[in-house]
């Protein structure tokens, strides 16, 4: 199911797109109060994953790495993305073509600044993680882009696996 065109936002043709703050996926499960998240994360994360801020381009832990493992939200520690996802669209932010699974991650029609975004939040604890974009051409299974801040990402590397030898 895409989340474009004649999917979760309504037709394009007819143009029935709900309004602002109409969201797909479920409802998020882990509630904290405001001072508990700013206790738990730094003045940076706080600003991108409470009040959907954005980190400046090409300045995120994550944008340019090509580690194969598990991308977690920085605030739940929900997996959200894989490496498997990951590609290099040069646009300053770590871009996956897709999400871990249906379900990790909840959208949100975004029309602030202007602009015709769809928002892109972690299901577990609706924090804020970037946007999601389509019809850009990366030539992508999905032809999305899921553009997300480093600073709402934790990166858990896959283990490297240990050759062992069979004992002569």
């Amino acid at each position: 199911m895409s989340i474009f065109g004649n999917s979760i936002f309504g037709n394009k043709a007819t143009g029935s797109i709900p309004a602002v703050g109409d969201v797909t996926g479920p409802e998020s499960s882990q509630q904290k109060s405001d001072a508990e998240w700013r206790q738990e994360l730094t003045p940076e994360e706080y600003h991108v994953l409470r009040d959907a801020g954005t980190e400046r381009p090409f300045t995120g832990e994550y944008c340019d790495t090509h580690t194969a493992g598990v991308y977690q939200c920085r605030a739940c520690g929900a997996e959200l993305f894989t490496s498997n996802e990951k590609f290099d669209s040069h646009c300053g932010w770590p871009s996956f073509w897709a999400p871990l699974a249906e379900g990790t991650v909840r959208y949100i029609h975004d029309r602030t600044l202007g602009m015709e975004r769809v928002e892109v939040r972690c299901a577990t604890c609706d924090s804020h993680l970037g946007h999601v974009f389509d019809g850009e051409g990366y030539g992508t299974p999905t032809d999305q882009r899921f553009c997300i801040n480093s600073v709402s990402l934790k990166l858990v590397p896959r283990e490297v696996e240990e050759q062992s030898t069979p004992d002569s």
